[in-house]
C-alpha cells in the first residue's frame, strides 16, 4: 500500500495529512517528509491520521522520534483524527498520555 503525505505550511504551523498505511515499508518515506520541520525552532506540527488505515510499531517509532525531536526544538506535536484502533495502539504504549492527540481533526488540512 502507498502512503499519501500531504503538507501545508501556514504562519509557523506544518499541517500534515496522511493516507495509506504506515510501516516499515513506508515510515522512512514519512520520517523523510516530516524530520526537517521538526528540527525548527517552535516549529508546531499537527498531523491529520483519519487516512491512515494501519500503523505497525515502525510508524510508531516515527512518531516517537519526531515528538522528541520537536521537544527539544521548543515545539509541538499534535495527533488528531486516529482511528479507534490507532487510538488504542498509542494508549497501550503509553504515548497517549505524553502526546497530544486530539479527537477532532483541526487546522488547514482537508
Amino acid at each position: 500500500m502507498n502512503l499519501t503525505i500531504d503538507l501545508k505550511e501556514r504562519d509557523k504551523e506544518l499541517f500534515v495529512s496522511i493516507s495509506g498505511e504506515i510501516d516499515a515499508y513506508t515510515a522512512p518515506q514519512l520520517k523523510e517528509n516530516l524530520q526537517p520541520s521538526a528540527e525548527k525552532l517552535n516549529q508546531v506540527i499537527t498531523v491529520d491520521l483519519s487516512g491512515v488505515s494501519y500503523m505497525d510499531s515502525t510508524g510508531l517509532g516515527v512518531f516517537v522520534g519526531l515528538f522528541k525531536t520537536i521537544k527539544k526544538n521548543n515545539g509541538q506535536l499534535i495527533l488528531s483524527g486516529l482511528s479507534e484502533r490507532l487510538r488504542r495502539l498509542f494508549d497501550i504504549t503509553g504515548l497517549g498520555d505524553i502526546m497530544n492527540i486530539k479527537s477532532e481533526v483541526e487546522g488547514g488540512v482537508e
